[in-house]
């Protein structure tokens, strides 16, 4: 059984659809019928981001949807792509070696950098189909991608603190044997290496109206861009800062070693014995290797503009595995869902680490030829499982309820290798390590929730929604410093990591108020009230001992009020309008919205180690406008565009918030910008004696972004920027052609930072590399070509 369309709307159906969306957000996909495109309107879109089958522009709520034809034709490939088109949606782009961090509307106080995790930075919840998955995912054979703007505990439980993105993939079609391969080159300005992407998408019946089965693959490759420039010949050997004339003895140039290959694939089976049941089994894999950080040290180290001066080359394998089964069975007065997800991750990777451990009173800076490097290795499992019952009779009553429960494995460690400083000690140290950590934690969260509506006339309905979850977590997590136990007399092989086990475990509620009134056919206004969280917990480091505090220098301990981490919640406030204009020729989308945000959650050091802890802070506050549009203009022409401004602050002065400094009340908050753009344009037209011409432009502005709060302890501003994007496509009957570029005019953005520029120094002769600027992608041409088989 398909699913129902839970309401359909009296309104013409010229009105019908669209979906730029909700508060802005939805940039809808414009799909004009070239013999009459003077009687026909923008393109409809559903959605399922409510757990009901709606059209995006008839629901009362802030969700944003990038339909597959607009994926294809606006060049979306991942997250950083989406986010252009999402008003207030940041991901702070930093290559591929780690997990972009997503911000939405200006939720972050972490100083800008890499995130050190799979978690995307916690405050948005990411799913793939139904199960909640943290995924930077290479978009292909999508049906959509939507994204929930604003606070979703109810529907969306922990990691919603902010928002939720939902990957949705194309389901196997019962009736339709078909075939499409595609491949194509590219080359990216400043690069030695050329690019390249293949792939192929199948779907065939294999019982008729039954059984269907559906299965992609792709291959991506891009050549990287900067080069290593500074590379030890041999760790603990070479100089890692000689002469110019000793260059050659003791440094190596690695070209182009931020690139970047990922293979993706993707097998669907769907079932449906009955007009009542549908099933469908579901593997997602994707396997990225990526080379190194797209990270330029121009003002640490005088490097060139896209050279990075890492001793040590930084490769990074990350790994993702889905399984999952979604069914859904039509009871008459309602449908029974059940989403079950097993999720596997492994990542392994290597990186310089010879800045931190300079900055640590240990001598190593005394050893002439000293390089160190950490080997880190995370793996996670995941299991969720959630079943719900939408009710689908015609009254005025509509409701939701179900329960979730998800369980979530890590196991990692981190070692750092001090090759040479053994025997510079004099003493027996054949592993080189110098420090050991092991972290292996069981998060397992419940909820109960449900929702509840009911439409009090024809233009007014109230929705009021609650969710009671509870969570425990568990956390055993130890460290040992191995060459300072052999040095004090430890065997040369001893490690004995210092155990910590801790646990904390709370429960809560959240709720949910939902207006919505049609002032005409073709305007609907809204109010929400929502709330969002994120779980707590503990952080299991070993709590310091007198004798730790007697010689704080080389204790790894945590003091009383380090251990616990608390829930951090939001709490928002929004008012949004959608409307059509000129017979669906033109949509305007907007909303208005303040957000609480309680008990923050951020990234600390222990005062005694610096090992890296979560802590919580005090309050923030955010508020902003978001609008979007989308027109047609006849004659093939079409245009959209979003904006977004997004004033985000500290609301209450805060004690030791920022690396040690104080920050205020009115900070503003890193990692987003207060002002966002987007403009696009497309002309479709017909060539040689009737093949199909789309021409599609887009330009995205970025302004300026904070990389620390208030811009305290050396934080600074990114300038803003402007990305523009060109491609070309000509049509046959079963073949596609595109020539593209993105970042036509080359432009040269700063788009995060790593450390802060108090790092750019010397230890005992050393520069320091920690401060460096990640940059963007440069200009990248390229062609590509699809070829179709099948009915």
């Amino acid at each position: 059984m398909t699913h129902k369309i839970h309401k359909i709307h009296k309104r013409a159906f010229s009105y019908s659809a669209i979906a730029l969306a909700v508060s802005v957000n939805l940039l809808p996909n414009v799909a004009v019928a070239q013999e009459n495109s003077a009687e026909v309107g923008i393109e409809k879109v559903l959605v399922t981001g409510t757990r009901r089958v709606n059209d995006v522009q008839d629901i009362p709520v802030n969700i944003m949807a990038l339909s597959a034809s607009q994926l294809e034709r606006d060049r979306v490939y991942d997250l950083v792509d989406v986010s252009k088109w999402v008003p207030g949606l940041t991901v702070v782009d930093q290559g591929g070696r780690t997990s972009n961090t997503i911000v939405v509307r200006g939720l972050n106080t972490d100083s800008l950098g890499p995130s050190g995790s799979n978690s995307g930075g916690g405050t948005v919840a990411t799913y793939l189909g139904e199960i909640p998955l943290y995924l930077d995912l290479k978009l292909t054979d999508m049906e959509r991608v939507e994204v929930l703007i604003g606070p979703q505990g109810t529907l969306y439980g922990a990691g919603a603190l902010g928002g939720a993105i939902r990957y949705i993939p194309k389901k196997a079609e019962l009736d339709l044997t078909s075939a499409k391969v595609y491949g194509g080159v590219n080359t990216v300005s400043h690069s030695d290496g050329t690019g390249n992407t293949f792939g192929a998408i199948v779907n065939f019946p294999l019982i008729d109206d039954t059984l269907a089965l559906r299965a992609s693959f792709q291959h991506y490759e891009n050549p990287g861009f900067i080069d290593y420039a500074y590379v030890v010949q041999e760790i603990g050997v070479s100089n890692p800062q000689p002469e110019d004339e000793d260059y050659d003895a003791n440094l190596k140039t690695v070209k182009d070693a931020n690139g970047e290959t990922a293979d993706t694939a993707k097998v669907s089976l769907r079932w449906t014995p009955t007009d009542d049941f549908e099933a469908n089994l579901n593997y997602y894999y994707q396997d990225q290797e990526v080379e190194g950080r797209s990270l330029v040290h121009q003002e640490s180290f005088n490097t060139g503009p896209y050279e990075s001066g890492l001793r040590v080359l930084e490769p990074n394998n990350l790994k993702n595995q889905l399984y999952s089964l979604e069914m859904s069975y039509d009871l008459g007065f309602a449908e029974l869902v059940s989403a079950t997800g097993f999720s596997q991750y492994d990542e392994i990777g290597q990186r310089d680490q010879t800045d931190l451990l300079l900055d640590f009173e240990y001598g190593y800076e005394s050893f002439p030829s000293f390089t160190a490097f950490t080997r880190e290795i995370q793996e996670e499992e995941t299991f969720t499982q959630e079943i719900r019952l939408v009710s689908s009779s015609d009254g005025p009553l509509s409701w939701i309820v179900g329960g979730f429960y998800n369980k979530f494995e890590t196991y990692a460690t981190s070692e750092e290798f001090t090759p040479g400083i053994p025997e510079f000690y004099g003493i027996v140290r054949p592993d080189n390590l110098e420090y050991y950590s092991v972290l292996d934690s069981v998060q397992e969260e419940s909820a109960l929730f449900g929702e509840v509506g009911y439409e009090v006339t024809d233009q007014l309905t109230i929705t009021l929604g609650a969710r009671f979850y509870e969570y425990e977590t568990d956390v055993t997590q130890g460290f040992d410093l191995p060459l300072l136990d052999t040095l004090y007399g430890a065997p040369s092989d001893s490690l004995e990591p210092n155990l910590q086990s801790n646990g904390a475990s709370d429960d809560g509620s959240l709720f949910k108020v939902n207006v919505g009134y049609e002032v005409t056919n073709d305007a609907l206004v809204y109010f929400t009230a929502s709330e969002g969280y994120r779980i707590g917990g503990v952080n299991s480091v070993p709590p310091c001992t007198e004798e730790d505090l007697d010689n704080p220098g080389q204790a790894l301990c945590a003091e009383p009020d380090e251990i616990l981490i608390k829930p951090d919640e939001t709490k928002n406030y929004e008012i949004g309008l959608h409307s059509t204009w000129l017979n669906n020729k033109l949509i305007v989308n907007g909303s208005l919205f303040y957000i609480d945000w309680t008990d923050i959650q951020i990234s600390g050091v222990t005062e005694n180690g610096g090992l890296p802890i979560t802590k919580n802070g005090g309050k923030a506050k955010s508020q902003g406008i978001e609008l979007s549009w989308r027109a047609l203009l006849g004659s093939g022409w079409s245009t959209q565009g979003t904006y977004a401004y997004t004033n985000a602050e500290l609301a209450t002065d805060e004690l030791d918030f920022v690396d040690g400094d104080d920050a205020f009340s009115g900070d503003r908050l890193p990692g987003s910008p207060e002002h966002s753009l987007s403009l696009g344009a497309t002309y479709e037209t017909e060539v040689f004696d009737g093949m199909p011409l789309l021409v599609n432009y887009g330009l995205t502005y970025t302004g300026d972004v904070y990389t620390r709060v208030g811009l305290r302890d050396f934080g600074e501003v990114l300038p803003s920027y402007t990305l523009h994007n060109l491609s070309m496509t000509l049509s046959g009957d079963v073949w596609d052609v595109t020539l593209y570029a993105k970042n036509l005019f080359d432009k040269y953005a700063i788009t995060s930072t790593r450390s802060g520029r108090e790092d750019i120094r010397e230890v005992a002769g050393f520069d320091v590399r920690s401060y460096g600027r990640y940059i963007n992608q440069p200009r990248t041409v390229g062609v590509e070509f699809t070829y179709n088989f099948g009915d």
